[in-house]
């Protein structure tokens, strides 16, 4: 009921003696039940944060007295340690004329390695390039991608890898975003 409804009434309460004793009455008998339904929450929710805290003190102390001692035994983990390699390809420039250029050895990184640092050949662009190492009868191990920078004359980037590939020979392939491979033999110890 809104107030200019309510008005009529109001003027009538403060008027008649037995129905403000009625109001006054309700009034009481609502502040009561709220008090109650509050106090009723209050327990409540007191009674089961003791419970919480009573099974969590029970839950620390239960596993110490029923589990026997027994001896620590020494775990046999690898460190986690990043091992960077350089895989140095600035003398390994793509082929361009005719003539086959001089025989060089594959390269070479271990097989636990977790992050590459590849200097690309001399010449080579700043830019987003594509990494793969492919097996010999391309099985694509590792795809990613990088971005290079030039410093000091030098053109680099890193590369994530999963220490996950195994010992064997495999191929590296590079290229800058949109023009061709470039495959250079890797050997994984």
């Amino acid at each position: 009921m809104n107030l200019s409804e309510a008005e009529k009434w109001i003027d009538h309460l403060t008027s008649c003696s037995p129905c403000y004793r009625d109001f006054s009455q309700f009034q009481t008998a609502y502040r009561s039940r709220r008090t109650r339904t509050l106090v009723a929450i209050a327990a409540t929710i007191l009674l089961v944060a003791c419970f919480a805290g009573w099974a969590l003190f029970l839950r620390q102390k239960a596993p110490l007295a029923l589990r026997p001692k027994e001896p620590s035994i020494p775990r046999h983990e690898e460190p986690l340690v990043t091992q960077t390699v350089v895989l140095d390809l600035r003398d390994r420039s793509p082929e361009r004329g005719a003539e086959p250029g001089p025989v060089l050895p594959p390269l070479e990184m271990a097989r636990n390695v977790s992050h590459l640092e590849i200097y690309l050949p001399l010449g080579s662009p700043e830019g987003l390039y594509d990494v793969r190492i492919m097996t010999t009868q391309g099985e694509p191990l590792l795809v990613a991608k990088g971005r290079a920078k030039i410093k000091q004359g030098l053109t680099s980037m890193g590369v994530d890898v999963a220490p996950t590939i195994r010992s064997g020979r495999y191929i590296l392939k590079i290229r800058e975003r949109g023009w061709d491979w470039f495959s250079f033999p890797l050997v994984v110890r």
